[in-house]
């Protein structure tokens, strides 16, 4: 069965008919998630929703706990991903209120735990292609219906933050590497989606141009705040279309998301680590079984 998994900010769950909505503490191996989570019904379609930073914004880019929100989801069941963030933008054409839906990622953290296996269990995951396509069409396509201006495709740079990126990295990022977007929070959120099996795909809402823009010390924090309410009404519209468009049944992932570990764990059984296997119960269940 379909269970959508929506991560995002606060705006995001007060979506208009989700219906017989409860928030639920989960506890995971790997410590509390940002947030309780709210879980529903939408058009027949289970939805749960968590708070990246919790709510009141108390987690930064770097302290989210990223292993325990994808833990968490995967415990309650959920088998999609949507993970909608305010990003900024390297493209004119991608502007201010604009949606853009990532299909890649260029990971600049460097101080985050960014996998669930290690030493005592050995697993590697492709990230060539990180997101679903299945997802981002749907992502796509509900957005579109809601009144959105959709760009389909794009390079998501994560960077450590919390601090913006100055003139000389963002001038870097946009015409050395060929980023599109800039943000603090996809990664590693991602790559932990792949390892648990979890469909995956980023909205990322454009607030702002970064800092290569000639305009960008114009912009003032009133125009900002009011691009980041208006996407998260976009954001909302967008989510209440997905039921219709992803049925309550599921069948298997065409792009294989839902079997990214079959051939990934390398440690041989009697030599995996007792305790690290028991942690990986819900995410690595189904070929640890």
């Amino acid at each position: 069965m379909t269970h959508l998994g929506i991560i995002g900010g606060s705006g995001l769950y007060e979506i208009e008919g989700l219906e017989d909505a409860t928030w639920q503490a989960v506890e995971t191996p790997w410590g509390a998630p940002s947030d309780e989570i709210l879980t529903g019904t939408l058009g027949g379609v289970t939805m749960s929703f968590l708070p990246r930073h919790g709510r009141g914004h108390v987690h930064a880019p770097t302290d989210i706990p990223y292993r325990a929100n994808i833990d968490a989801l995967k415990r309650i069941g959920v088998t999609d991903v949507i993970s909608v963030s305010a990003c900024g933008s390297f493209r004119e054409e991608m502007a201010p209120g604009d949606f853009v839906v990532v299909d890649q990622f260029i990971d600049r953290t460097v101080n985050r735990v960014k996998s669930f296996f290690s030493a005592g269990c050995v697993a590697h995951v492709s990230m060539a292609h990180p997101t679903c396509p299945r997802l981002a069409d749907a992502c796509a396509e509900a957005a579109t219906a809601a009144g959105v201006t959709v760009h389909k495709g794009g390079t998501y740079l994560a960077m450590e933050g919390p601090q913006f990126s100055s003139l000389a990295e963002s001038r870097m990022y946009r015409d050395s590497w060929g980023a599109d977007v800039i943000g603090m929070t996809n990664m590693p959120e991602a790559k932990l989606a792949r390892e648990a099996e979890l469909c995956y795909v980023t909205v990322a809402m454009v607030t702002d141009y970064d800092s290569w823009h000639p305009d960008h010390g114009a912009v003032d924090i009133t125009q900002i705040v009011n691009i980041l309410q208006g996407n998260a009404a976009k954001a909302r519209d967008m989510v209440s279309r997905l039921p219709a468009l992803m049925a309550p049944s599921r069948d298997d992932c065409p792009a294989g998301c839902d079997h990214a570990l079959e051939f990934a764990l390398l440690t041989a059984p009697e030599k995996r680590d007792a305790a690290l296997m028991a942690k990986l119960d819900a995410v690595a269940g189904r070929v640890l079984g």
